[in-house]
C-alpha cells in the first residue's frame, strides 16, 4: 500500500510540473514559427513606420519573421478584437496604442475590454503632438494663440484624423486647460488634415511629429509648442505647452501587447528581447529622426501606463462630449 501510495504521489507531482515544464519548454523554443504583430492603423503612420523597425530587429535576432499586419478599421479597434481572440501562444501580438486608452471611454459598447484581454507586454516609444498652426494664423507663441483665440471664439479650427484621434483629445486637452474654444474639423486620417491645414481651410493641429516635422523645418507650418511634459530632442529650440498651461502634457504612445493567458515565459521573453531593440544605436538613430523616444520597461509599467491613460482621456472625453462616429 506504501508503494502504492508513493508511486501515486510521484505521478500527481509529476501531473502538477509538466504543464509549468511544458511552459519553460515553450518559450525556450519561441518562436518557431512567424509572428503577426496587429496594428489597427494603415501603413505609413509613425506606428507602422516603427513597429516594422522593431519587427525587423525581432526578426533578425529571434531567427523567425516578425511581420507587421495592418489591420485598420473603427479607430483601431478592428484589429485590437482581433487579437482579444486569437489563441494566447505568443504568435499573434497587438501594436497598442494612445488610440486604445482613449477607446476604452470613446466606445460604449466594444466586444472587448483591453485591460481584461490584452497582457502588457512593453512600452516601446512616445512621440510628441505638436502645436501647429498655418502661418497666416497671427500668433507665433502660445500666449499669443491663446489671447487670439479668446478674442475669436468659435471662429478657430482645429483638425484631426478623426473623432477620439490623439489630435483630437490632445486639442480638447488644450480648450479645457486654456479656456479657449476651438471647432473641431475630423478628417479620415491625419493625411488629408494636414493638406487642408496647409492650404488654410483649418487654422490649427495638434499634430504628430513624426507627420509633420518635414513641414516645419520648411516654413510651411508653423509649430508653437510640443505636448508633451518636455522639449523634444528633434525640435529641441520648441518650448512645451505646459510651460504657459501648467500641468498641460500629452503625448501618443506604442506598446506591444498579447492575448490574455499568454505565458508569462514568453511575455518575459518578448520584453528582454523588445527592450534589447530600443537600446540598439541603429534603432535609437532612426527613432531620434522621427521625434519619437525610446520607453522600455517591464509590463507591469507598461499596464500602469495604459491604466493611468484610460482614466486621463476618459475624464477629456466626458469633459468635451466627445461621441463616437
Amino acid at each position: 500500500m506504501k508503494l502504492q501510495r508513493r508511486r501515486f504521489l510521484q505521478a500527481a507531482a509529476g501531473a502538477v510540473m509538466m504543464p509549468a515544464v511544458s511552459r519553460i519548454a515553450s518559450a525556450q523554443t519561441y518562436p518557431s514559427r512567424a509572428v503577426r504583430i496587429v496594428l489597427g492603423f494603415p501603413a505609413g503612420g509613425s506606428s507602422d513606420v516603427i513597429a516594422r523597425l522593431l519587427a525587423q530587429w525581432l526578426s533578425e535576432h529571434l531567427g523567425e519573421p516578425f511581420i507587421v499586419d495592418n489591420r485598420p478599421g473603427a479607430a483601431s479597434n478592428i484589429g485590437t478584437e482581433m487579437v482579444a481572440r486569437a489563441s494566447p501562444d505568443g504568435y499573434t501580438l497587438l501594436c497598442v496604442t494612445s488610440a486604445n486608452a482613449v477607446n476604452a471611454t470613446l466606445y460604449d459598447k466594444l466586444n472587448f475590454n483591453l485591460s481584461r484581454d490584452i497582457a502588457p507586454v512593453v512600452a516601446t516609444f512616445s512621440v510628441p503632438n505638436v502645436m501647429e498652426v498655418n502661418p497666416a494664423v497671427p500668433a507665433n507663441t502660445v500666449p499669443e494663440f491663446i489671447a487670439y483665440a479668446k478674442a475669436n471664439p468659435g471662429k478657430l479650427n482645429f483638425a484631426s484624423g478623426g473623432i477620439g484621434a490623439s489630435q483630437d483629445v490632445a486639442a480638447e486637452l488644450f480648450n479645457f486647460m486654456a479656456g479657449v474654444t476651438m471647432r473641431h474639423v475630423p478628417y479620415r486620417g491625419s493625411a488629408p488634415a494636414l493638406i487642408d491645414l496647409l492650404g488654410g481651410q483649418v487654422q490649427v493641429m495638434f499634430d504628430l511629429m513624426p507627420s509633420s516635422i518635414g513641414y516645419i523645418r520648411a516654413g510651411r507650418l508653423r509649430a508653437l509648442a510640443v505636448t508633451t511634459a518636455t522639449r523634444s530632442a528633434a525640435l529641441p529650440d520648441l518650448p512645451t505647452v505646459g510651460d504657459f498651461v501648467p500641468g498641460y502634457a500629452a503625448d501618443t504612445w506604442n506598446g506591444i501587447g498579447a492575448p490574455a493567458g499568454t505565458p508569462p515565459e514568453i511575455v518575459e521573453k518578448l520584453n528582454k528581447e523588445i527592450n534589447a531593440a530600443l537600446t540598439d544605436p541603429n534603432v535609437k538613430a532612426r527613432l531620434a529622426d522621427l521625434g519619437a523616444t525610446a520607453l522600455g520597461g517591464s509590463p507591469a509599467a507598461f499596464g500602469k501606463l495604459v491604466a493611468d491613460e484610460i482614466e486621463k482621456w476618459g475624464r477629456v472625453i466626458k469633459f468635451a462630449g466627445i461621441k463616437a462616429e
